[in-house]
């Protein structure tokens, strides 16, 4: 295993113990005080293992090589593990909005230190694997990973949420302000709000790769730029580039002198990937194809 798949598998397992003890620990805390927020955010951490076991048994298949079956390679298995993710964060935060709307017509429950001390815990590991978890997932370039990270980043929105809500809670509890009492539930809704946005965003985001969306116009103009400098080539046909997962393929016809010889033509288009893969290294292949080019025709 070389040292990137090390490094993903190691923190996909960090964020499974992780979301596996923030489940027990707020679901315990939830039920134990009546914390709306908390019992919301604890259903989201059960969808968080589910969803990272999802992330994990990709990015297992992703980094298969290529087999007779499957000549590109596994990458994609990675962007159906992250379009997995978002259903789950989906659901999750339609359970979370309908709970929360639920306790607004039931009588304030009490907040407690101990939900308080829950949800800052939970805040802080959260940003912690959120940036651990980028981090790695932008090095190795893996989907699965970023998937991963950016569900961290709604637990951090929803620990936020509860802090604050909880917050506000405990405050009007206190000074018998009873709108403020319904700081918990209030919040668990604005939790939903962003963890359903941050879904519909991660899920177009898959789609966009499962349906052989073209790579960002920046990209393509820099392959463009390295194609160019190749001397013999004369015209750019057609380009076309697109994410497998952690890697692209590109695929490009260009024009070349009609007269050079097949040893020739082959040197050029070697030369066209050579220096493509040079400048990007995420990608895997370029499918260069070669159309005679006659200057009194041009």
């Amino acid at each position: 295993m070389s040292k990137e798949n090390k490094q993903s598998a190691f923190a996909i397992w960090i964020s499974l113990i992780s979301n596996i003890v923030l489940t027990a620990i707020k679901f315990i805390v939830g039920f134990l005080f009546n914390s709306p927020v908390l019992i919301a955010d604890g259903v989201h951490n059960a969808g968080d293992v589910v969803a990272t076991g999802a992330a994990l048994s990709s990015m297992r298949v992703s980094k298969q090589p290529p087999d007779e079956d499957h000549p590109y390679g596994h990458g994609k298995a990675e962007v159906i593990g992250a379009g997995i993710v978002a259903i789950i964060l989906a659901l999750a935060a339609i359970y979370m909005a309908y709970h929360s709307v639920m306790v607004l017509f039931e009588p304030p429950h009490k907040a407690t230190v101990l939900a308080l001390i829950a949800a800052v815990f939970s805040l802080i590991l959260k940003q912690a694997l959120f940036v651990f978890t980028m981090s790695i997932g932008k090095k190795t370039k893996s989907n699965g990973l970023i998937a991963t990270a950016y569900d961290h980043l709604a637990d951090v929105y929803a620990s936020i949420a509860a802090v604050v809500g909880i917050g506000l809670a405990m405050i009007g509890n206190y000074y018998q302000i009873a709108l403020l009492s319904y700081g918990d539930p209030i919040a668990g809704i604005v939790v939903a709000y962003f963890v359903l946005k941050l879904a519909y965003h991660m899920g177009k985001t898959s789609a966009d790769v499962l349906m052989e969306k073209n790579v960002d116009a920046e990209k393509i103009n820099d392959f463009i730029s390295l194609i160019q400098s190749v001397p013999q080539v004369k015209r750019i046909d057609r380009i076309r580039a697109r994410e497998h997962g952690h890697y692209i393929i590109i695929d490009v016809r260009v024009g070349i002198p009609a007269e050079l010889s097949v040893q020739e033509g082959h040197d050029i288009a070697r030369q066209i990937k050579q220096s493509i893969m040079k400048r990007h290294t995420d990608v895997k292949e370029v499918l260069v194809h070669l159309n005679p080019w006659y200057e009194d025709t041009d």
